[in-house]
């Protein structure tokens, strides 16, 4: 049977992406035909008018409550609850140094990463940076060092950035998201036919796996069956 392909469309300054990251390798970890899995990330953009680099002088909380239309306070206590949720999957969430920016540079770089094998370290590396290090993830010498420390080599990056490489591929699958219906991130489809919204618990996406995996082995199976041909029947 060819490799299970799930497909994750996600955002490097998405909280629930980082979360949805970790359980998705949590429930991988624990599935028995993990060589098999291909996991492509896929682009999407939470706010694709975002410039570069924001305002630093506004803190995290306050924008977050601006963009929700609530209290400081109120901002503050999903910030505290998401940071409890994160470091129950092992993740050291830092909203108090998050430096929100655009983030197509970084999708592009990821495409790069995917050509030379290294999406997953490149992806792994952009999130870290950003929600724990305090990263500007839209800066485009940040985004060059961060492509260095994942493997990938520096000239290639920065002709990356200096062009337009792989534009064209990050707004094809913006627009398959929204084909798709993709309206929340981290959105994950599983063999080109099961979806799963949200950053769902290992144990739910686990059993997605296993449902994908078992019922594309008894399509396999059916396939090489008992068939006759003009020779005869075998």
């Amino acid at each position: 049977m060819k490799a299970l392909r799930i497909d994750v469309w996600s955002d490097i300054v998405c909280p629930w992406c980082y979360v949805g990251k970790r359980r998705l390798e949590a429930a991988l970890s624990q599935f028995p035909h993990r060589n098999a899995v291909e996991v492509i990330w896929r682009a999407f953009e939470l706010d694709p008018s975002a410039p570069a680099v924001r305002d630093e002088s506004v803190p995290y909380v306050e924008r977050l409550a601006q963009k929700y239309r609530t209290t400081v306070g109120q901002a503050q206590a999903m910030v505290q609850r998401m940071t409890e949720v994160a470091a129950a999957d092992g993740l050291d969430f830092r909203f108090d140094r998050m430096r929100p920016g655009r983030t197509f540079d970084a999708h592009r770089l990821l495409h790069l990463a995917a050509e030379r094998g290294l999406q997953d370290a490149l992806k792994e590396r952009l999130m870290r940076a950003y929600m724990t290090e305090g990263a500007a993830i839209g800066d485009a010498e940040t985004l060059l060092r961060l492509a260095s420390e994942a493997g990938l080599d520096s000239e290639e990056a920065k002709n990356v950035l200096a062009t337009d490489a792989y534009s064209a591929e990050v707004r094809s699958e913006e627009e398959e998201a929204h084909d798709i219906g993709v309206t929340g991130v981290p959105f994950f489809v599983i063999a080109g036919r099961y979806a799963v919204s949200g950053a769902q618990p290992a144990e739910s996406l686990l059993r997605a796996v296993t449902t994908a995996w078992n019922e594309l082995s008894e399509v396999a199976g059916a396939a090489e069956g008992d068939t006759c041909g003009p020779e005869g029947c075998g």
